[in-house]
């Protein structure tokens, strides 16, 4: 199948949630990672008012958003499309004693009503949606005006050398590490997009144009209604 990503509306890759042992097995090494979460959270509250609203496109396991929910009064929500990872962060929330709600549905057709969220956080998930001007509308429909978004993933020009420092740095066993490598090869490069690419998404999005950060193998989104 041909996964190139070009700045079209759609792309050939269905963009299908993770499900059952997959999601598990995802789930199990990411979880591994989790003073990035942490980090993450952190840096996102920093921006938040006391009562904001935000939404996580894409949350699988939800651990950045309840990392986020444990940090101030906000009413986060999550949003996935698969059901195996909904699952899944309802109850790591529940263990956690936080409060987020996680619905199931998909980035380019959001069930929520015209700006509603302060900030919109969607990490290393909008290279695999199928529709990704689509679900750049949404996310400017859902955002309160002046509200605020970043995109954290992957750039499909990313070495193979940082590439593999990056996994290094993740402390995977033997099996996982070879194994995220090849997803990453073979796999997740070629549904990323380029710079360029992705700010010719933006331009036919209300959004028009975005904020680019690129570092490591990846780069930040940031979004503004």
């Amino acid at each position: 199948m041909d996964v190139k990503c070009m700045s079209t509306a759609a792309k050939p890759y269905k963009g299908l949630g993770m499900e059952g042992w997959i999601a598990r097995q995802y789930a199990r090494d990411t979880g591994k990672s989790m003073e990035a979460y942490c980090s993450e959270a952190r840096r996102v509250a920093a921006l938040l008012p006391a009562d904001a609203t935000v939404l996580e496109v894409a949350p699988g396991p939800g651990y950045f958003a309840i990392e986020l929910a444990k940090l101030g009064d906000y009413r986060v929500t999550g949003l996935d499309i698969s059901r195996t990872f909904v699952e899944m962060a309802r109850r790591n929330a529940a263990s956690a004693g936080t409060r987020v709600e996680f619905r199931l549905g998909s980035a380019s057709e959001v069930p929520f009503d015209d700006g509603q969220f302060d900030f919109l956080f969607c990490r290393a998930a909008f290279k695999n949606f199928s529709r990704p001007v689509k679900a750049l509308e949404e996310m400017h429909r859902v955002l309160k005006a002046g509200g605020r978004g970043l995109i954290v993933d992957l750039r499909r020009d990313a070495s193979l050398k940082s590439i593999n420092e990056e996994v290094a740095r993740m402390g995977l066993g033997v099996f996982s590490a070879w194994n995220t490598r090849m997803a990453f090869r073979f796999c997740l490069i070629k549904r990323a997009y380029t710079r360029a690419e992705f700010e010719r998404l933006l331009a036919q999005t209300p959004f028009g144009r975005g904020e680019i950060v690129e570092s490591g193998i990846g780069m930040e989104i940031w979004l503004r209604k």
